[in-house]
């Protein structure tokens, strides 16, 4: 399974100015696999692998009795393994950092003392557990974030790589064929988790991606149990389990009266800032400007949307029926595009990590703005091929931006200044984007 973020990796791992790498990310997206198995094995001579989870008892003894400095860290973990661990062939990784703090604080200073070992850490939960007093080493480590896969990914691990090859490199030419569109709904219903990905295409059973989807999100609802007090734990799994209806409603944000009645933000702000820290959902701020630059000046935190991590899991919670999603003409027509939004928004956050959306005083809505350089982009998603965008024609009027994008099924199109991408082409907008200018 190949991994887009393999490149920024190695990009890390060739370094001069390399400091200890976290590599974050929602459980179950398949850090230790990437940072273990496809990195380390592939471009180091030895990895030596601690999971932080259930450490050995002489390992926390090592880091929460004594010094914690680099040196004296690194040769007795040597002589525990009995072997040496030299800078530039071995790669260090401590996984699941945020269970044993003092190794988090110690890639202060392995950043500051031996800049020429190779130190990796991954971390699922660690925004929960930053808001809890753990000390992080500012400035002093690389972060890198996993997301699910993407449809690119998809279509790698599918053994595509000619065909996503061909979008990739000529994403201005008009493609599709059956086996294009066939994955494509495949990915609607696994979504981009790596088990659920590599189950399906072992397995192609239905059934066996309901299971391990639904195993993921009981994962996610122990943790709310495990990493916070009672009281908090029911008001996150509300929020977790209110989400669906959020969306169903076609609110123009989130409303906490869907959660309950007489719900109030000061009661729940806490259970979603906790998601959010999990990455188990993004948050998406609605912009009050659409022409000024930076974007986040001008966001209105008291407006948001709650988006899932995964379009696969979004579906499971949801219960929306994969026979919905399979059927050959109703690719995304079923729920008025509920997973539309999702799966754009999942492939935009694999490269950009800032969007916003925008609405006025009257109907008219716009899905995500961007800032992307100098240029503030407004981003619509249609579910069909009817791509007539009432909402983004407001917009443009109004802030006069240099170029629009409107994701629907489509093909690709630019005509005066508005940039028709296929849905199933959402992953080729970096490499669009140069044809705008």
């Amino acid at each position: 399974m190949q991994r887009n973020i393999i490149q920024d990796l190695i990009a890390w791992k060739d370094s001069p100015r390399r400091k200890p790498l976290l590599l974050k990310g929602a459980r179950q997206t398949g850090k230790t696999y990437t940072l273990r198995d496809l990195f380390g094995q592939q471009y180091f001579r030895h990895v030596v692998y601690f999971n932080l989870q259930n450490p050995d008892p002489w390992f926390l003894e090592l880091f929460n009795e004594g010094s914690i400095e680099p040196r004296r860290i690194l040769q007795q973990l040597e002589l525990r393994l009995g072997a040496d661990i030299i800078p530039g062939e071995t790669l260090i990784i401590f996984d699941e950092i945020q269970e044993v703090p003092h190794v988090l604080t110690s890639l202060k200073y392995f950043a500051e003392e031996t800049p020429e070992y190779h130190i990796a850490a991954a971390g699922s939960l660690l925004g929960v557990f930053l808001h809890q007093n753990t000390s992080y080493p500012v400035g002093k480590v690389q972060t890198l974030q996993l997301e699910p896969l993407n449809f690119r990914e998809f279509l790698l691990a599918s053994g595509q790589e000619r065909l996503a090859k061909q979008i990739t490199d000529h994403p201005e030419e008009a493609f599709s064929n059956g086996t294009l569109l066939d994955a494509f709904r495949e990915y609607q219903f696994t979504g981009g988790m790596p088990e659920v990905v590599q189950d399906w295409l072992n397995q192609h059973s239905i059934e066996h991606v309901n299971h391990l989807q639904h195993q993921i999100l009981d994962a996610y609802r122990s943790d709310f149990s495990k990493y916070s007090d009672n009281s908090l734990a029911v008001k996150i799994r509300q929020v977790f389990e209110c989400l669906p209806s959020q969306f169903a409603k076609n609110n123009e944000k989130f409303l906490y009266s869907v959660i309950k009645n007489g719900a109030r933000a000061r009661e729940y702000e806490l259970a979603i800032e906790w998601l959010v820290d999990a990455g188990i959902v993004r948050r998406v701020f609605r912009v009050q400007r659409g022409d000024q630059l930076p974007l986040k000046a001008y966001l209105d935190h008291s407006s948001f949307k709650l988006y899932f991590l995964d379009l696969g899991l979004f579906r499971a919670l949801a219960e929306i029926p994969i026979e919905a999603i399979s059927e050959k003409n109703s690719i995304f027509d079923a729920y008025n595009g509920l997973i539309a939004e999702q799966y754009v928004l999942q492939e935009l956050s694999s490269f950009h990590h800032s969007l916003t959306y925008w609405n006025s005083n009257s109907d008219a809505e716009v899905d995500f703005v961007g800032q992307f350089g100098a240029d503030i982009i407004p981003i619509e998603v249609k579910s069909g091929e009817n791509a007539y965008a009432k909402s983004l024609k407001v917009y443009r009027e109004r802030y006069k931006p240099r170029f629009a994008i409107r994701f629907s099924l489509k093909e690709i199109e630019l005509n005066n200044g508005l940039l028709n991408i296929p849905l199933y082409k959402s992953f080729t907008f970096p490499s669009l984007q140069p044809s705008l200018s």
